[in-house]
């Protein structure tokens, strides 16, 4: 760490609910964040560290249906991964995410196909080992193209409600037809309306938050149109809707730009009542700011 430089960027080697990347600015920033995964911040998925280069551009987020030697490109979405505003803070399991995502163009997901996806399917069905579901590729896009940061195997939070509210096909076939191995003629029809998500979340996350707290208003949100409220961190107590997570509820509006998504987006958040709660107010930014250009 000391011969490479910052900055850097020191990632805990096991599951930390998205939260264990730490972005040092430079070599004393990363030796602290490596104290820190070591003193057990993130508990056993802390127990080794990977100390990588800072990589520079726009995270974008890319899926694929993939039937274990055919991939199904999907729509993209772009994920806002710290907890404040601008992009502020520590990383969370994500603070909202829209979809389209302008960086995701066709030329742009083409090369994403071609030079991630589609090897990576070839090369594990060549090992004997296809693999079949969701194809998750996170993204960082910068002057040279598409860089991979990670796979997963899932649909990713909140991701998904933006491709769910985009999705104007049946998914359970498509689901399906990955299990089979029918990809080859299958399409997927799409919304051409923006979708935008706004998370709530418990005030102290991503570090402690308490649970418990009453979330009212929740039926005035979801009655505006084009308006979903999916509920992540809840359950119902004698009628009473009660948070018990960090992550609370994803509230997620159709629109025909993204600044109509988010506008819609955050008229539904402030008709909830939960004064324990907290998002983000800048979910978009980069897309809204390139329609405003």
């Amino acid at each position: 760490m000391r011969a490479q430089g910052g900055p850097l960027v020191v990632k805990a080697d096991g599951l930390a609910a998205g939260k264990g990347v730490i972005v040092a600015a430079d070599t004393e920033e990363a030796l602290a964040a490596v104290d820190t995964i070591f003193e057990g911040q993130f508990g056993s998925a802390g127990s080794t560290v990977i100390v990588e280069e800072k990589l520079e551009g726009e995270e974008a987020s890319f899926f694929a249906l993939v039937d274990g030697h055919i991939a199904l490109p999907l729509v993209g979405a772009q994920d806002h991964k710290a907890v404040g505003e601008g992009d502020r803070g520590p990383n969370t399991g994500g603070m909202g995410a829209y979809s389209p995502a302008a960086i995701l163009d066709e030329a742009m997901s083409k090369r994403v196909m071609a030079e991630i996806v589609e090897p990576t399917v070839a090369a594990m069905a060549e090992e004997g080992r296809p693999f079949k579901g969701v194809l998750f590729a996170g993204l960082m896009i910068g002057a040279d193209g598409p860089k991979l940061l990670e796979f997963n195997v899932r649909f990713g939070d909140p991701e998904c409600q933006v491709l769910m509210a985009r999705l104007r096909s049946d998914l359970l076939p498509a689901l399906l037809a990955s299990r089979s191995g029918d990809l080859a003629h299958f399409d997927l029809r799409w919304e051409s309306r923006a979708a935008l998500c706004v998370v709530m979340a418990a005030k102290g996350y991503p570090g402690a938050y308490e649970k418990g707290s009453e979330i009212r208003g929740l039926d005035a949100a979801a009655g505006l149109d084009d308006v979903k409220v999916f509920h992540a961190g809840t359950k119902d107590e004698d009628g009473r809707v009660i948070a018990t997570g960090g992550r609370v509820l994803g509230v997620t509006a159709l629109g025909d730009s993204i600044g109509a998504a988010q506008e819609r987006a955050y008229a539904a958040v402030d008709s909830i009542d939960w004064p324990e709660g907290f998002c983000r107010r800048d979910i978009g930014w980069r897309a809204v700011a390139r329609e405003k250009e």
